[in-house]
């Protein structure tokens, strides 16, 4: 019984008193533990802080892996303290995976209905296969990022009869953008940055529907303080005009879990996405999607709005895929 005691004693003084095998699984554990720890650190206290954490937080469902594997090391190791903190670790990243905001049905009756999709297609690239999706799937309203010229030309040839009106920031590469719609538009001053977002006002069957395109930077090395800015100006669109049904649709470079991003959806706005319960569903990059990804192509509506057959599309010739989703308006709050 005391050498029994005295074994179980020397199995949890630390990591340095093990036998070499449990000691290196133990080690193995904590600096999983600690690589981990800072990202949540950094979700607890609804922060994005500075590079690598924005670009690694975009993946923040997928750090139940190494948490999973560290809490499996640390009791094959008897190292009840990195146990309690893989524990700990791990209820954490299940609470943050929870979508966020709220989802409440809208007030007052149906009066329109609407299919909105949009799409990066990647420099122009995925321009084909944009068009034979917007054939197939016959969208009301169309957000197209990273339209350059050639994409553009293409885009007024082949759909201009279908959607005769457009709004649209001509560019080069990443920097053009187009709006899209059967129904009638009218400009809005838009968003100012890096890459365009333009904006309209719709008339939906007689109703105005305030549309805007979101296309901010993407959280380089060196250009996160550029991406929270651009960010920020979209919040700022989101809460201007509050009394106009919004949508707020393009590719966000960014997730749920950027504290940026939540910050626009604390104005009201719902991602169509979770309304429908396709939430956490990646669309970027297309190539590794839906195994490895995360969701930074969103569709977000006021509450004016409710949201059926919410769908994720792959096109050929872009790193993203496409959102596309069935609204349908109510009458004012």
């Amino acid at each position: 019984m005391n050498t029994a005691a005295a074994e179980w004693t020397a199995t949890d003084d630390g990591p340095e008193h093990r036998p070499p095998g449990r000691r290196s699984g133990a080690w193995c554990a904590g600096l999983l533990l600690a690589g981990v720890s800072v990202l949540v650190g950094f979700r607890t206290a609804d922060s994005d802080g500075d590079t690598p954490v924005p670009q690694l937080l975009a993946f923040l469902p997928w750090l139940l892996a190494p948490t999973g594997l560290a809490l499996l090391l640390a009791l094959r190791s008897r190292w009840w303290f990195g146990t309690a903190w893989g524990v700990l670790v791990l209820g954490l990243l299940a609470w943050f995976i929870e979508p966020y905001g709220k989802v409440d049905d809208p007030a007052g009756r149906p009066v329109a209905d609407l299919r909105v999709l949009t799409s990066n297609v990647e420099f122009g690239q995925g321009t084909g296969s944009l068009v034979a999706a917007v054939r197939r799937e016959k969208p009301d309203i169309i957000f197209v990022q990273e339209c350059d010229y050639e994409c553009d030309a293409r885009l007024k040839r082949d759909l201009s009869r279908d959607y005769p009106h457009r709004r649209a920031v001509e560019g080069g590469g990443s920097e053009g953008s187009a709006i899209l719609s059967r129904f009638p538009l009218r400009p809005t001053d838009g968003v100012p940055g890096t890459m365009g977002m333009p904006g309209a006002i719709a008339d939906v069957d007689g109703h105005a529907v305030r549309l805007q395109l979101a296309h901010p930077m993407p959280p380089l090395p060196g250009q996160v303080d550029l991406w929270k800015r651009e960010l920020g100006a979209l919040r700022a669109a989101a809460v201007t005009d509050r009394g106009t049904p919004l949508v707020l649709a393009g590719d966000f470079n960014a997730s749920q879990d950027h504290a940026v991003f939540r910050r626009i959806l604390d104005t009201g706005l719902r991602d169509a996405s979770r309304l429908d319960g396709a939430d956490r569903t990646a669309t970027w990059p297309a190539r590794t999607a839906p195994t490895l990804g995360a969701q930074i192509d969103h569709v977000l509506v006021s509450r004016d709005f409710a949201a059926r057959d919410t769908r994720i599309l792959d096109l050929a010739g872009t790193d993203h895929r496409s959102v596309i989703t069935d609204l349908t308006l109510h009458e004012g709050r």
